[in-house]
Formats: C-alpha cells, structure tokens, sequence
C-alpha cells in the first residue's frame, strides 16, 4: 500500500512550488499557481492521510509528478 500523505504535507509542497491561497469553501481549500492563473487545485482541508486517488488528482491537477513531490517533501 503506498504512504497516504496530509494535507498539511500536500499544502507545503504546493507553496514550494509557486502556489497561493486564494479560498476556503467548507472542508476544501483552493490554490492558484501566481505565475500562470490556468492551474487551480482544490485540496480537503484539515485531512491526516488523504486518500491516494485524491492525492494522484491533486498532482495532475498541479503538474507535479510524484517524484518530484517527494523531492521537494
């Protein structure tokens, strides 16, 4: 079974690489790469182990492979 990341994990990753807090609707937080306003990814907030379906979705969503996650983790 692959290692379930956090939101908390997730966010940071997403910061690093150019992304910005831009709402919060409920349980999910929206953030939008400041460089290009195309790339919009939608993270559950407050979550200890997201599922992996929802993690692989937030990656593609953010053009980030899980390597290169896992490096700038």
């Amino acid at each position: 079974m692959p290692k379930l990341y956090s939101s908390k994990e997730i966010v940071k990753v997403l910061e690093r690489k150019g992304f910005a807090f831009i709402s919060q609707k409920g349980s999910h937080v929206k953030f939008r790469k400041l460089e290009n306003y195309i790339l919009t990814v939608i993270v559950p907030a407050d979550r200890k182990e997201i599922p992996f379906g929802t993690f692989r979705s937030i990656l593609r969503q953010a053009n980030i492979t899980i390597e290169e996650f896992k490096d700038i983790l």
